[in-house]
């Protein structure tokens, strides 16, 4: 699947075509998936299989699913949709508010 933002949709939308053909474009706007570009001569069952990454994608970012549910949903095997998610950007690890106390506490753990 090959990713793109709005601003280079609009320079060059050709390009984003041909990519199409190949896979699925996933169009971002900001830092979150906004579209997909599906190629009308791929078959359903293709287009299925080629829209579930990017669903799933924008699915564990909202936080409605997990990781392992999202790695589910998009059928591919964890390691390959660990590098697609990198590949879109989109942080595994979540930093909150306890974080720098879970990791002070690791540190001091760490050193006795």
């Amino acid at each position: 699947m090959h990713a793109t933002n709005v601003r280079n949709l609009k320079k060059n939308p050709s390009l984003a075509l041909r990519q199409a053909e190949e896979s699925p474009v996933l169009v971002l706007k900001g830092d979150e998936p906004n579209a997909l570009i599906v190629h009308l001569d791929k078959s359903v069952a293709e287009g299925v299989q080629s829209v579930r990454p990017a669903l799933a994608a924008s699915l564990f970012k909202d936080g409605t699913l997990s990781l392992g549910g999202a790695v589910r949903l998009s059928g591919m095997v964890t390691q390959a949709y660990l590098r697609y998610l990198a590949d879109l950007g989109i942080d595994v690890v979540r930093c909150d508010e306890t974080t720098q106390h879970d990791a002070a506490d690791l540190d001091r753990w760490l050193a006795s």
